[in-house]
């Protein structure tokens, strides 16, 4: 069973809001997710990224592994978490 540090996508048709979640590398999108450790709104003109750092910096260490799209915005975030997981 692997984890996964993964967007889960909520919000209403055209207008995406994202919740950055922890799950199982078998659960769907949208599905089941062990915590919920952040959000992602992309449309403000500047988009939103919440994340609880300690949290992702505690799954990093037990051996999650972020999804593409969740590495940039942790890079984009500056969060040195990610480097360690490479």
């Amino acid at each position: 069973m692997a984890v996964r540090i993964r967007l889960a996508r909520g919000g209403r048709k055209k207008r995406p809001f994202y919740r950055i979640v922890v799950s199982c590398s078998d659960s769907p999108r949208d599905g089941r997710f062990i915590e919920k450790i952040g959000t992602y709104n992309p449309l403000p003109d500047a988009a939103e990224v919440n994340i609880n750092v300690e949290r992702l910096q505690h799954w990093i260490q037990r051996g999650a592994k972020p999804t593409d799209t969740v590495a940039s915005l942790i890079r984009k975030m500056d969060v040195q978490a990610v480097n360690t997981a490479s």
